[in-house]
């Protein structure tokens, strides 16, 4: 099922990455800020390159491991201000995962919040998911507090369980179920 691009929220548009998105993405991904909990490091240009290539596919999101990852854009500006994913964790029990980076001179304005509500609604009542879940290094207090704001339930707390950047974190794991979502008020 292809969703419905691109998404307007009363301050964002939610659409595909372009082409013209490198810059931006350069940006977002070589920041070690940004990068400091994610799975992966600053990246180089030519590895932002191959990243911006990947987002510009179209994905039917019908096949586990499948994502779909918007650029995030503030309607007043225009400015890049980061990126939402849904990821295809199992096709056959309609279970996604969510995702989501945003560069720090636009963080505490609920910019991500505002994505991530679409994202789960895109999740949800446009591709028929059952469930999905947020991962997160259990350090990173922040993106915890936003998965409870969006209405996640923390269901686990794995301890030391990923070697990362050369050090073993722990895992939180937050999931909604789609008849959680829809008695949400």
């Amino acid at each position: 099922m292809t969703p419905s691009l691109p998404i307007e929220t009363d301050r964002l548009t939610l659409r595909r990455y372009l082409e013209t998105d490198y810059d931006d993405l350069l940006k977002l991904q070589s920041n070690d800020d940004v990068t400091r909990f994610l799975l992966y490091d600053s990246k180089t240009p030519e590895q932002v390159r191959e990243s911006l290539a990947g987002r510009l596919a179209d994905v039917p999101m019908d096949t586990d491991g499948q994502a779909l990852t918007l650029a995030v854009i503030l309607r007043e500006t225009g400015q890049h201000v980061g990126e939402v994913t849904l990821f295809v964790q199992s096709a056959e029990h309609r279970c996604g995962e969510i995702g989501f980076v945003f560069h720090p001179d636009f963080h505490g304005r609920g910019y991500a919040g505002e994505a991530s509500v679409e994202l789960l609604r895109l999740g949800f009542e446009e591709l028929g998911m059952h469930r999905i879940i947020g991962r997160l290094d259990a350090r990173n207090t922040g993106s915890a507090n936003l998965l409870k704001r969006l209405g996640m339930r923390q269901e686990a707390h794995f301890v030391r369980n990923e070697f990362l950047k050369g050090e073993w974190t722990d895992e939180a794991v937050f999931a909604m179920l789609a008849d959680e979502w829809n008695k949400r008020s």
